[in-house]
């Protein structure tokens, strides 16, 4: 089969996330023999990435990367910003997607590389036509629900929220473009019920099914690590990782290890709030920042934590270190105030949540002391790694969607919005069985 992968960011241009997911997703896809050709944009990641290092990356066989550059730089993800549409990434994205031989469309974050105007393209194909929502931006300008830069979105104030952000109001936001997009999908899927629900109570599924479909590791993430023996020697240490930005809280985990003199804590990752972490935690010599780490390096560094603390501020939709933990056989301490993070590392059976700084040293406590605990929760974790956020399961789980998909009335049952009839675009297929959450009354 041939698949078409749309995206801001990936590969070498991009900053983990749902990039990584889009990376995992097609490399399975390549390893079971079909074809994939992954569109993003290197005005985008240009554009923002200001200190952030470019990485290395080689597709493996089957991969087929189409790396957009306008020629016109940061104006073509500022124009997209601004009027929702691909306009100058229009015409190679258009002949790409109106290929009759491609298979399935999977849309992911298409904040810059097209906007909503995007997701028309390719309609009069008889591909699958999918999209991931790995960020609030269908619901939210900032993409985070992350309110004026210091607190979870308790009430939309957008045009206020854009310009304290830095970024220019989206008039387009107000035309129905999203939800006239949303229309030319099959299915739009959420890596978290938490996320799902945030869009639903938002509007979102009067026009597309929702369906609930988690993230997935790729077997090789972890082979034999998982196995290594624990480094004993040596004291103890908690693991953090991810963008060093201040909504992922890492700001309010280092101040409480003075507390835990016995115990060190290693960050990875880099990213703008980086030196303002340094200096927060200049005086603690059980603080260490790791840099940039990926793949085995990262197994590592979480395979010998005696915890993985992601004390995230902002509404997570899945939370990938989470999963990351649990591969190699390591709990979470995770604030339940991170939208899926309840939901993926308490909820889960793998991990600790806490709700305030104190109940989070306790935690920790718990955790790096008691072996039992630890263990239990380790256990727990890595079932659901190996169960259903297995990458086995969720590549049968995703196919036999498209097959439904496309397979018509006899395999897939048809989703008509109440009130609505079938229109132009004929009707939304889903898969009967699956977790499906409709439109309200």
């Amino acid at each position: 089969m041939k698949f078409s992968m749309v995206t801001t960011f990936f590969g070498g241009h991009s900053f983990g996330g749902d990039a990584a997911y889009v990376d995992r997703l097609s490399q399975a896809l390549c390893r079971r023999g079909h074809e994939v050709h992954v569109y993003y944009c290197v005005d985008s990641f240009n554009a923002v990435r200001g200190n952030h290092p470019l990485r290395e990356y080689t597709p493996p066989e089957g991969l087929h990367l189409h790396p957009l550059e306008s020629g016109y730089g940061m104006l073509s993800p500022l124009a997209t910003q601004a009027t929702g549409q691909p306009l100058f990434k229009s015409r190679i994205l258009r002949e790409a997607l109106e290929d009759p031989t491609t298979d399935v469309i999977h849309f992911h974050n298409v904040s810059l590389v097209g906007g909503p105007g995007l997701l028309a393209m390719g309609r009069k194909t008889n591909a699958a036509r999918i999209m991931t929502a790995h960020e609030h931006w269908l619901i939210c300008p900032m993409h985070l629900l992350w309110k004026y830069d210091r607190k979870p979105c308790d009430g939309p104030s957008c045009v206020r929220c854009s310009l304290a952000g830095g970024r220019p109001p989206q008039a387009w936001r107000y035309t129905g473009a999203i939800r006239r997009g949303l229309r030319q999908l099959d299915a739009l899927l959420f890596p978290s019920t938490h996320a799902l629900d945030e869009h639903r109570k938002r509007g979102i599924g009067k026009d597309v099914p929702l369906v609930h479909f988690p993230y997935f590791l790729p077997d090789e993430w972890s082979r034999g690590i998982e196995d290594e023996e624990r480094a004993t020697s040596g004291r103890p240490y908690l693991a953090a990782a991810g963008r060093l930005v201040a909504m992922k809280g890492f700001q309010r985990l280092i101040p409480l290890m003075r507390y835990l003199p016995e115990v060190d804590l290693r960050i990875a990752g880099t990213g703008p709030y980086e030196e303002t972490l340094k200096l927060l935690a200049a005086g603690l010599p059980n603080v260490h920042f790791e840099g940039l780490l990926g793949g085995a390096k990262l197994a590592r560094l979480f395979r010998s934590a005696r915890a993985v603390v992601v004390p995230s501020l902002f509404p997570e939709t899945f939370g990938y270190v989470v999963l990351e933990a649990f591969a190699v056989g390591t709990p979470v301490v995770v604030h339940e105030g991170g939208g899926a993070l309840l939901e993926t590392g308490v909820l889960s059976g793998g991990g600790l949540g806490y709700r305030s700084d104190g109940e989070m040293l306790l935690a920790m406590r718990r955790v790096v002391h008691d072996e039992a605990l630890r263990s239990e929760l380790a256990a727990r974790g890595y079932a659901r790694r190996i169960g259903e956020w297995s990458e086995g399961d969720h590549i049968h789980r995703y196919f036999e969607l498209i097959r439904r998909l496309r397979g018509g009335s006899r395999d897939a049952a048809v989703y008509r919005p109440h009130g609505a009839g079938v229109g132009a675009a004929g009707p939304r297929r889903v898969p009967a069985g699956w977790d499906i959450k409709e439109r309200a009354n």
